[in-house]
């Protein structure tokens, strides 16, 4: 996968990067990458389908993928290219196949921008406060049109358990991964957010999960 450049991200990223919004700070990054392969990808896209392939022979009843079925080669290369993404997001995690295809959602925008409404209200207002040409959701779709033609795209969320989730060591309080896979462009914008508690990083070790136990933080947030 390569990653490529597009200014229009800039500014979506810069407002995103480490948002204090008193006890929580919110952090996105929205990345383009094509989906040809660079540097390792070859090897690793062969590691990867190998490990489904595997996985397939030994489970001959296998529940259908949330990319359709993985026994289709067509299917098998959506989420290899979803993995390679993911591998380029967080180069220092070390994603299953087997395990990450099962974390995949099929999505629409419609519930895109229902979890983003809900989660990113308070950084909608902050964004309002300082621009004047559009809400960000407003702006983030233009943006994401403009790079990857949403009429055209597959959206996939990355929804993880504990097990594989690269922030759960980071003390985040909720996070969000989101792919736009566009299969005519051959090409991949994932967009991902999250909120991180600033009472967690003053005052608490965040070499663990945050539990919901600890609840005086979720209670004045507005989602």
């Amino acid at each position: 996968m390569k990653y490529l450049e597009y200014t229009p991200f800039d500014r979506i990223n810069s407002f995103l990067n480490h948002l204090n919004l008193g006890e929580h700070t919110i952090n996105g990054c929205i990345e383009a990458y094509s989906c040809k392969h660079t540097g390792t990808d070859k090897r690793l896209s062969l590691s990867l389908e190998n490990e489904i392939l595997n996985y397939l022979g030994n489970s001959p009843d296998v529940d259908s993928s949330p990319v359709e079925q993985l026994s289709s080669r067509s299917s098998r290369k959506t989420v290899i290219y979803l993995i390679l993404t993911l591998y380029h997001m967080y180069p220092d995690y070390d994603f299953s196949a087997v395990k990450a295809h099962q974390f995949f959602t099929e999505e629409t925008w419609l519930g895109f921008k229902q979890i983003f409404d809900s989660y990113m209200s308070d950084a909608s207002k902050e964004w309002i406060e300082v621009n004047e040409d559009g809400s960000l959701l407003e702006t983030l779709y233009k943006t994401l049109d403009e790079v990857i033609n949403l009429a055209e795209c597959e959206v996939y969320s990355y929804d993880p358990n504990s097990d594989a989730d690269p922030f759960i060591e980071k003390g985040v309080l909720w996070s969000y991964n989101f792919l736009f896979y566009n299969r005519k462009l051959k090409r991949v914008v994932s967009f991902r957010f999250s909120c991180l508690s600033n009472l967690v990083t003053d005052g608490f070790p965040t070499d663990g999960c945050y539990y919901e136990e600890d609840g005086e933080i979720f209670d004045e947030m507005d989602m």
